[in-house]
């Protein structure tokens, strides 16, 4: 072992033996600290072949080849947040991944408004304002920024439910009935606050709509489709709507 190809070899008091290839940890992904390596691999095992280990070492290093970050502009404050949730070995692959993901442009929408069909909007709106702010109670403290109901907040709320895999740790029944009517509340009075929407109450809620400039957005069957799986929250995020209908704001 002493004899190892190295930097540096030295034998320690207890017996074992110090071994440092390069003169510095930070290039250990470079060619000739990766040949280095091969050498010291095949030395230390000789049953090992060289052009092999050394092949294997490069395959190493071209996953953790930096890759620039090219996310669709319309989720790209979503998406940067994920890298990170990766291991090092992983994260290049993910952002190339993402690079190439090009989220559906979103459907729930429509050209005309249909008219309110309740005997009484404003208590329907009141019943939404309930749902919008249980969602706050039960989110402030993890997702702190919900309480300002703004586009940084949609997406902090992106964010969380990737992170902890929302649609599914959480009981189908939960979400159906609690987490996607109080999401798809909080939605549209984010697109009332901040576009100067308006609320279109229907009897179903999913009808429901808010008018911004010449469009009516449905917000909670984007909360739906949104609340289907973890791959639905990229497809369909908060995020992504918010700017969709930005676009449109008078």
């Amino acid at each position: 072992m002493l004899s190892t190809p190295a930097h540096l070899v030295e034998e320690l008091p207890n017996g074992s033996v110090l071994l440092v290839l390069r003169p510095t940890a930070a290039d250990f992904a470079s060619e000739e600290a990766r040949v280095t390596q091969a050498r010291a691999h095949v030395h230390l095992r000789p049953d090992l072949d060289f052009d092999t280990v050394l092949r294997t070492l490069r395959e190493r290093s071209a996953v953790l080849a930096p890759v620039e970050p090219r996310f669709h502009p319309d989720v790209a404050p979503f998406l940067s947040r994920l890298p990170d949730e990766f291991s090092i070995s992983e994260r290049q692959r993910k952002i190339a991944e993402l690079n190439a993901f090009r989220p559906p442009v979103p459907e729930e929408w429509l050209p005309v408004a249909h008219p309110p069909d309740v005997a009484n909007p404003e208590r329907v709106l009141e019943s939404y304002g309930d749902l919008s702010e249980g969602l706050v109670a039960a989110l402030h403290t993890k997702v702190p920024s919900i309480m300002d109901e703004t586009a940084e907040s949609l997406t902090d709320l992106d964010f969380y439910f990737w992170r902890e895999n929302f649609p599914e740790r959480y009981t189908r029944e939960l979400i159906d009935s609690h987490t996607a009517p109080a999401l798809g509340a909080y939605l549209g009075d984010v697109l009332v606050r901040r576009l100067g929407g308006t609320w279109v109450p229907r009897q179903k809620m999913e009808e429901s709509q808010v008018r911004v400039g010449k469009r009516v957005w449905l917000p909670f069957l984007r909360a739906r489709r949104y609340m289907q799986s973890r791959q639905s929250l990229l497809e369909y995020s908060l995020t992504q709507f918010f700017h969709e209908a930005e676009r449109y704001r008078p």
